[in-house]
């Protein structure tokens, strides 16, 4: 029995969390929706709605997991990249054989994965969706290591993932470069995670919906419709899907790409992580920062917009920036190595109207809450996410906003208490949106509560890359952490 096991099971013993444990129910519920969620290699976001391993919310939940039992999160990061293609695309869904196909759509059967990935490499052993999801995973790989370095280094757990977190980072940067400037680009909204989010109005507008009788939505029987996003949206995506799918997953043909600020500060990030995982092996990591600091340029000269005072998405297709506010433009606030004058502009944008953070919302809204598309509960069109107040949590520590940061982490850990780790929240109210028991809620709650306020990616050994790499619930050795 691992320590996740055990911390659901024995509540009241003293070892039985992998850390010494804050002593909270929320601790132990939280705990609980990892251990219910868990399908013996992977963590379903969640059993109703998400019953399959989805690439970014594996590495969130892996974030969360180490708290618990750093083997288990080492095995979440195992079990996705064992399904990367040889391309090195990590792919957004790794599909559980077990779960009937018309549980969940776009199935199997819709990607056809081994059969039209063949050029691009999909593996054939497994079946996965041809799409990606945002890079968190080497700065979730990284934070793992950190949890129990002894333990990582004797199943070698980064010399094994390290040579594909690199393949991954390498399909992006050389074959998503769609709009020539150095970032990397989305080809479908799911890709960037935030499906429905306003910004991709414009660029979807050009898209020809695949006929509504052509698919069958398995979303609608778990949640409300009026959450969901709308038939016409959805049948944009089949047709973006679909056609990918019969190109054969070749990059570069689409109608829909977009230079997303999120996505590519994910990429940022990870690429300082993967250059201490190099360290951690012996070789140099200086390479990969500097590549990061020439994406982080190349981030603020191609997305930044003084005048919104944050990123904007640009539609490589249509030419130009999406000036739409979406949360999508405030997660670079993570990256330690933005302009001040950028960083205080980002904190300026998140207390000010368009997000009332701190004010009128407590967890940073999905879309602006001024906007004509703003809805508090359809899906990315205003609702309030867990994983991305994370995001911000940490840029706001990283940029010295430490009491924002504060009011943050409270708000979230009761949130997602009084909730029910939902898969969302109303930003106004906190009521319960989406899926109940969500993976990466309960998660990063876990994360949240092993580190003190005001601790929380502090600043440590000089080194300029902590904020971003370090978090204060991870254990280290006297070598984990140079």
């Amino acid at each position: 029995m691992d320590r996740t096991a055990q911390l659901t099971a024995r509540v009241t013993e003293r070892e039985i969390a992998y850390d010494p444990p804050p002593t909270t129910s929320l601790h132990v519920r939280a705990a609980r929706v990892l251990q219910t969620n868990w399908t013996g290699a992977s963590t379903v976001p969640s059993r109703s709605l998400y019953p399959h391993q989805w690439s970014w919310d594996s590495a969130f939940i892996a974030i969360g997991l180490r708290h618990l039992s750093p083997l288990r999160a080492q095995t979440e990061l195992e079990t996705l990249l064992a399904a990367q293609w040889a391309d090195g695309r990590v792919p957004h869904i790794v599909f559980h054989p077990s779960v009937p196909l018309d549980a969940y759509f776009p199935s199997p059967d819709f990607w056809r994965s081994s059969a039209a990935g063949r050029a691009a490499g999909a593996p054939r052993t497994v079946q996965t969706s041809g799409i990606v999801q945002p890079p968190v995973h080497a700065l979730a790989a990284w934070l793992v290591h950190r949890a129990d370095p002894g333990l990582s280094r004797a199943r070698g757990f980064l010399a094994r993932v390290y040579p594909r977190l690199a393949a991954w980072h390498r399909y992006l940067l050389h074959r998503r470069d769609l709009g020539g400037g150095g970032l990397v680009s989305v080809v479908h909204p799911w890709e960037q995670g935030m499906d429905n989010s306003p910004c991709w109005d414009a660029p979807l507008a050009r898209v020809s919906p695949a006929p509504a009788r052509s698919f069958r939505r398995a979303d609608l029987a778990h949640g409300s419709p009026e959450d969901r996003p709308t038939d016409l949206d959805y049948g944009r995506y089949v047709r973006l899907a679909a056609d990918y799918r019969d190109g054969e997953y070749a990059d570069g043909g689409g109608e829909f790409a977009v230079e997303d600020p999120a996505f590519n500060a994910l990429l940022i990030a990870s690429e300082h992580a993967l250059a201490e995982i190099a360290r951690e092996l012996g070789a140099p990591g200086t390479a990969r920062h500097a590549r990061a600091e020439r994406l982080t340029a190349a981030l603020v000269e191609r997305l930044w917009d003084a005048s919104y005072g944050m990123f904007l998405c640009r539609d490589v297709r249509g030419g130009g920036p999406v000036r739409e506010r979406g949360v999508t433009g405030l997660v670079p606030l993570l990256l330690p190595g933005l302009p001040r004058e950028v960083a205080a502009a980002l904190v300026r944008t998140l207390r000010g109207t368009h997000f009332g953070l701190g004010t009128t919302t407590q967890l940073v809204p999905s879309y602006d809450l001024l906007g004509d598309a703003f809805d508090p509960h359809r899906y990315w069109r205003g609702p309030a996410w867990f994983n991305t107040s994370w995001l911000i949590e940490r840029g706001l520590r990283a940029h010295g906003e430490g009491q924002l940061a504060d009011g943050v982490r409270t708000a979230f850990l009761r949130t997602a208490d009084s909730s029910g780790f939902a898969e969302y929240v109303d930003p106004h109210t906190g009521a319960a949106c989406g899926a109940p028991a969500f993976g990466w809620t309960a998660a990063l709650t876990l994360d949240l509560l092993h580190g003190e306020p005001g601790t929380n990616g502090r600043m440590d050994k000089g080194d300029s890359h902590d904020t971003l790499l370090s978090h204060s619930g991870g254990r280290t050795d006297e070598g984990g952490d140079q």
